[in-house]
């Protein structure tokens, strides 16, 4: 996968794309990353991206023409066959497990970074879809590209050392990940579960599966309302909610 990125700060990608699973993705082929800074795509020699907004406020915005620019050149440069344009920006769509699923399946990912006090409304016609990752205030869509980035890279066959990794993930499949112990199997009276040394597959999988239910139940029970659950959830579920309601 190619992906692009049009950022007036190219040197904050630095650190997180040369480390970890980023790292290892670009060394073997599978993510190719680029940076691009309007900048150079601005009219004067000053290379100004920014101007005050029409009818007064505090703050710049970001100028439509070096966005546009920079996004022809990308256009005229690059020729993948499945392309999305992504605009980050807090009033977008909120970024999730299953966004990250979608834009996984595309040749090239362009992401615009927002910057300053917002951008030109021009802008917007340049992308696909506006993406948020959430209801903050961020300073500029530095971090919430790399944010995206990170969870798309995850779903892209040979990034993760073992393939059954993502699935487990939580989110995933919409619940939260099982609890995961390693040695010591007794660390000062705190026990690794029984069943996890049991050897039968079957039993360990229906412990995980339960607990992964417990725990969005406990902490996210709004991930509950979009989870694709069985009968058997459903009657682990409801059994959660006797308990609580008793424990009261």
């Amino acid at each position: 996968m190619r992906i692009d990125i049009v950022s007036l700060f190219p040197s904050m990608f630095s650190g997180p794309f040369d480390d970890s699973i980023i790292r290892r993705a670009k060394d073997n082929g599978i993510l190719d990353i680029h940076i691009l800074n309007p900048r150079d795509f601005s009219f004067d020699r000053h290379k100004h991206v920014d101007d005050s907004p029409f009818g007064g406020g505090s703050g710049m915005v970001l100028k439509p023409e070096p966005m546009f620019r920079a996004i022809r050149f990308l256009m005229d440069t690059t020729s993948c066959e499945r392309r999305r344009v992504i605009l980050t920006s807090p009033d977008g769509e909120v970024f999730s497990q299953q966004k990250a699923k979608e834009l996984a399946v595309f040749d090239q990912l362009v992401f615009i970074c927002g910057h300053y006090e917002g951008f030109d409304a021009r802008i917007e016609e340049l992308a696909d879809e506006v993406v948020s990752i959430g209801d903050y205030v961020l300073t500029g869509g530095e971090l919430p590209t790399m944010v995206m980035v990170d969870a798309i890279a995850r779903m892209l066959p040979g990034v993760l050392g073992s393939e059954e990794s993502a699935p487990t993930d939580s989110f995933y499949h919409g619940l939260l990940e099982y609890p995961q112990y390693t040695r010591p199997r007794d660390y000062h009276g705190r026990v690794v579960p029984e069943v996890l040394f049991s050897g039968d597959h079957a039993k360990i999988a229906a412990w995980r599966r339960r607990e992964a239910l417990r725990l969005t139940f406990e902490r996210r029970p709004d991930l509950l309302e979009k989870a694709e659950l069985t009968e058997d959830d459903r009657a682990l579920l409801q059994e959660l909610k006797t308990q609580q309601k008793s424990s009261r």
